[in-house]
């Protein structure tokens, strides 16, 4: 609102709307300890991803500014309706995938590390018995469609590098899954999808 320039935006408000439902959502469902755990910088994150999320904040940060500057200046062409209901939904569907992922996985972090503070071990329930990260499978769905839900043909721009740094993140945590965390490497001869089930 603050990049469009106005409060006088109904896509935002409903894009607002649905996220209030989706924190409301996983507010009661998640456990405090995982609250805790995504709550917290931790300083045995791995290098690498400190580096990479410092860098895949820029995009993520800009799609929502290039949104609000795109309603504000009219730089992208309207939207259809249907398109913007479609991206709705999918942006909600993909959030919820993230929330179950979440709700499955009790070491679901913000950061890439191994935590044996808390007994690490491998999960392998809900979505997790069809790919490897699933987090990053709803990612993937719900970044374009957060923008084209705002109408911002623009903003995808934002999205595409955001998804090609959490592809190159996806790899790097599964690489550093393999050599660290025990079991891991049954697991992936198991599950042998990284994302996208039958492709990678």
């Amino acid at each position: 609102f603050i990049s469009a320039g106005t409060l006088n935006w109904i896509w935002g408000w409903v894009f607002a709307a649905i996220n209030v439902v989706i924190l409301t959502v996983n507010a009661l469902l998640m456990p405090a300890e995982l609250i805790a755990e995504r709550g917290k910088k931790h300083p045995d994150a791995e290098r690498w991803d400190r580096i990479l999320t410092s860098i895949a904040a820029v995009p993520i940060f800009g799609a929502y500014v290039v949104a609000g500057l795109d309603f504000r200046f009219g730089w992208s062409p309207e939207v259809p309706f249907a398109a913007r209901i479609t991206a709705a939904v999918v942006y909600f569907s993909g959030s919820m995938l993230f929330t179950w992922a979440m709700l499955s996985n009790r070491y679901f972090s913000t950061q890439v590390r191994l935590q044996w503070d808390r007994s690490h071990t491998v999960q392998t329930g809900g979505p997790y018995r069809f790919v490897r990260h699933p987090g990053y499978l709803a990612y993937l769905i719900f970044s374009p469609a957060l923008v084209i839900l705002l109408g911002s043909t623009w903003g995808l721009i934002c999205s595409f590098l955001t998804q090609i740094l959490f592809i190159a993140r996806t790899k790097l945590e599964d690489d550093t899954l393999m050599k660290k965390l025990p079991g891991y490497s049954e697991y992936a001869a198991r599950v042998r999808y990284l994302i996208f089930p039958g492709l990678w």
